[in-house]
């Protein structure tokens, strides 16, 4: 019984050893199938693959090993990404959220082809209104000295189909022409001819001037050479015979379109950066420097008539409608109104405004519009180099007073931009404004809105955009580059 009894006590702890082996056979099983269910099971292949003769043992398992970890850290570090401590759904929703501008408009105006609201309802911009087509070959620019062109493009800011029986107040259908005379040479300043829609000139900084025509088909003129320095500016007489240019070798140039001859120079002390014709009587000229002054030219005969001295370089200058105001803008960022006798040409100044900005900065842009729909009045475009816009208001009745209604401050840029206001071709209140950028693309601005300014972009340029005007008729504008590039863009026409 003894042994009986020891021989049950021994199977007993048998019995016993064997479940506790079981319990910790399955424990281990547990804890490594919990681990291998947290990795990949063919992380765990890669190592049992067999190595060749001529390798290692482990070289392939370790390789594989490698590879697999680098994908899987990569997928983690996809499904770890964060913006602004939120996921990617919610910053999805966010970007696509409604606008409080959006929610303000009524979704029960009717949508007919005359009462369309401008608005996009998706994404809250003027695309639709500025639908522009881009153009990005620039081997093409280089291929010829003019380029006709109805080349098929891409849209720049929508893709969606337009609506039909609506055209866009500012959709261009693509580009007319292409003109590069001016070779690796900037191209500072640009202008149609006065109530011509095919007269085209523009001057470079190789001191070169180019006169061509936009008409089927376009063609270059004339080519105007004289200059030694950089074409600051140039202006068209009433008649568009004559172009009185001004540049920084101190000289102002008088030129006969029909001949191609200039005919009268005229020495200053001073590199001279702009210059008009008087709008009412042709025979003043008048011209800024970089002597601080304005100096009015007799045309027939070159002596000085008046001088009006202002406190820093006058870069910048445009006339009224009348002629009894000139506005210019000098190279401290102030603007300032100066009255003008159409019969002597004597100047006085009037007012000044200053800006606020305490970098100072030339004004590269000063323009005059007898209406604007905002004010209905008189309006005074300006912009200055660090990329201010102002959008003024001008007081007749007290000789030219602006006050400035909105602003837009772009980006700060090396080269001098100009700016142009866009043809009042809709009816919403807005005011647009066109302008060269570094970005090589020419931006439309609406200076009335709080955000997202910019809507609509054209694009084609290969280097930094500089000059733009519009012509007469307003359904052409034309845009220059740093490279000497002139692309003159036609715009859709609307019913």
């Amino acid at each position: 019984m003894a042994e009986g009894e020891i021989t049950n006590n021994s199977s007993k702890e048998g019995v016993n050893e064997n479940k506790n082996n079981k319990s910790c056979i399955n424990g281990t099983d547990k804890t490594s199938e919990k681990k291998v269910s947290m990795k990949d099971p063919e992380t765990f292949c890669c190592l049992l693959q067999p190595g060749n003769a001529d390798s290692s043992p482990d070289y392939i398992g370790i390789r594989r090993f490698l590879l697999a970890r680098k994908a899987e850290s990569s997928s983690y570090r996809r499904l770890d990404w964060r913006c602004n401590g939120k996921g990617y759904v919610a910053y999805r929703n966010y970007m696509r959220r409604p606008r409080k501008w959006e929610k303000l408009q009524t979704p029960s105006r009717p949508s007919t082809p005359g009462n369309s609201g401008p608005w996009n309802s998706r994404s809250g911009s003027f695309s639709h209104l500025f639908d522009a087509e881009s153009w990005n070959s620039s081997k093409d620019q280089r291929s010829g000295s003019v380029a006709s062109t109805n080349r098929s493009s891409s849209l720049s800011d929508s893709d969606r189909p337009r609506q039909r029986g609506v055209e866009p107040a500012y959709s261009f259908v693509g580009m007319h022409c292409i003109f590069d005379q001016c070779k690796a040479a900037a191209v500072t300043v640009l202008k149609f001819g006065h109530m011509s829609s095919d007269l085209l000139a523009y001057g470079a900084s190789d001191g070169t001037l180019v006169v061509c025509s936009v008409s089927d088909p376009p063609s270059v003129l004339k080519q105007l050479n004289g200059h030694s320095k950089d074409v600051t500016d140039f202006d068209f007489s009433s008649n568009n015979q004559y172009i009185a240019s001004s540049s920084k070798d101190k000289t102002v140039r008088v030129w006969e379109l029909s001949k191609g001859l200039c005919i009268r120079i005229i020495y200053g002390v001073s590199p001279q950066l702009c210059i008009r014709f008087h709008p009412v009587n042709n025979n003043f000229l008048s011209v800024g420097n970089a002597n601080k002054e304005i100096t009015v030219f007799n045309f027939s005969t070159g002596r000085i008539i008046t001088k009006s001295n202002f406190d820093s370089e006058v870069t910048s200058m445009d006339h009224d409608h009348t002629g009894q105001l000139i506005f210019c803008g000098d190279a401290q960022g102030c603007i300032y109104t100066a009255s003008m006798e159409s019969r002597t040409g004597a100047l006085s100044r009037s007012h000044r405004y200053k800006s606020g900005n305490k970098l100072k900065c030339p004004v590269a842009t000063v323009q005059y519009r007898s209406f604007s729909l905002m004010t209905k009045g008189p309006v005074l475009l300006s912009c200055t180099q660090d990329g201010s816009l102002s959008f003024f208001s001008i007081n007749l009745e007290s000789q030219g007073y602006l006050t400035l209604r909105c602003s837009l401050k772009l980006t700060s840029r090396i080269h001098t931009i100009r700016a142009s206001f866009c043809p009042l071709l809709s009816l919403d209140k807005g005011e647009y404004i066109v302008a060269g950028s570094e970005d090589t693309h020419v931006n439309f601005y609406d200076l009335t809105r709080p955000k997202h300014t910019c809507v609509n972009k054209l694009q084609g340029h290969g280097f930094p955009v500089i000059g733009v005007a519009w012509n007469h008729g307003e359904n052409l504008l034309a845009s220059s580059d740093l490279y000497g590039v002139v692309i003159v863009w036609k715009r859709a026409k609307t019913k």
